[in-house]
C-alpha cells in the first residue's frame, strides 16, 4: 500500500473511531485509561486536565501507547499508535479543538486547567480486514 493511502485510512478510521485507550509509563509499568481522541490529518492530539496523573506521568516520561478502532464490527479498522506526547497549551489549539463535550470538565477554551497532549507518532500500525498489518513512519 502506497504511504499516501495509508495515511488516508488511518485518518479515516480516526474519523470513525473517537474514543482510544491511552497509555503511559508509571513506575515502570503501563497505565492504561480511556480518552476522546481529535486529530488533524495524522496530527493527533488528546484533551485533558493539568492537573491529573497522566501529565505528571508524562513529564516523567512522554513515551505513549494509544489503541482505537476495534468495536466488535466487521470489517474492523484497528490503528495503534507508539510515540511520545507534548503537553501544550497552545491557545490556537485548544480553541480549534474545543468542543461542548468538554465542558464537563472545563469552563471553556480558555480554563487554565484545559491542556492538550499533542501526539508525536513514531509509528502506526494500522490493520484492517482487506490488508496485512502495515506500518506507517514518519517521514
Amino acid at each position: 500500500m502506497e504511504k499516501q493511502q495509508l495515511e488516508a485510512r488511518i485518518a479515516e478510521a480516526l474519523d470513525k473511531h473517537r474514543i482510544g485507550a491511552f497509555a503511559t509509563v508509571e513506575g515502570g509499568r503501563p497505565k492504561i485509561r480511556y480518552m476522546a481522541v481529535f486529530h488533524e490529518g495524522l496530527n493527533i492530539y488528546l484533551a485533558t486536565d493539568r492537573k491529573t496523573h497522566k501529565v505528571e506521568e508524562l513529564r516523567t516520561n512522554p513515551a505513549i501507547s494509544l489503541l482505537l478502532g476495534y468495536d466488535g464490527e466487521q470489517p474492523s479498522q484497528i490503528v495503534e499508535i507508539e510515540g511520545t506526547a507534548d503537553i501544550t497549551k497552545d491557545n490556537a489549539l485548544r480553541g480549534r479543538l474545543w468542543n461542548e463535550r468538554l465542558r464537563r470538565w472545563f469552563n471553556g477554551p480558555d480554563d487554565p486547567d484545559y491542556v492538550i497532549l499533542a501526539i508525536a507518532p513514531a509509528e502506526i500500525h494500522y490493520f484492517d480486514e482487506a490488508s496485512k498489518q502495515q506500518v506507517w513512519k514518519p517521514k
